[in-house]
Formats: C-alpha cells, sequence, structure tokens
C-alpha cells in the first residue's frame, strides 16, 4: 500500500516539473510582442568588457553605425562613434 503511494507521488512530482519546464519554455518563446522563432534586432551587443564590479565598456551597432559606450550603475555615456565594416565575422 505504501509502495503504491510513493509511486503515485513520484509520478505526479515528475508531471508537475515537466509541466513547470514546458511553461517557461512556452513564455521564452511566445513572449507578447514578439514574433514566434528568432528575430532580427535593431540593435546588436558586438562586444563587452567589464571593468569593475559595477561598470563595463561596450560595443553596439545599430543602424549602420557602431558605438562605444560605458555603462556604470545608473549612467551611460556615449565614448567613441563610427561606421560599421562592410565585412563581419562569424560567430564563435
Amino acid at each position: 500500500m505504501m509502495g503504491a503511494y510513493l509511486l503515485q507521488l513520484f509520478v505526479m512530482l515528475v508531471l508537475v516539473a515537466g509541466l513547470a519546464v514546458l511553461s517557461l519554455w512556452l513564455y521564452r518563446r511566445l513572449q507578447p510582442g514578439m514574433r514566434f522563432g528568432n528575430r532580427e534586432r535593431a540593435i546588436r551587443v558586438i562586444d563587452a568588457v567589464p571593468l569593475g564590479p559595477m561598470s563595463r565598456i561596450a560595443v553596439i551597432e545599430f543602424s549602420g553605425r557602431r558605438f562605444l559606450i560605458a555603462v556604470s550603475r545608473g549612467r551611460v555615456d556615449t565614448i567613441a562613434e563610427a561606421e560599421a565594416p562592410s565585412f563581419s565575422l562569424p560567430d564563435e
């Protein structure tokens, strides 16, 4: 009798865990305002390097231009701006 109860409890636990994982996966895939699957983004983060515990420097691309920005707690500053190169490196 106790073995049947434990088996039923284990099956229900696996079922609930599976439903939780499935719902989180569906939430990520079908977020409001986003198309199903991958979409092209207007802004790309090319690279980012941490400078300390609360700051980093990053290169972002927007509208055919690249911007070097400094990001710290509560502040974003543009350091430099340049044309984006016409070639692209393959993603690693």
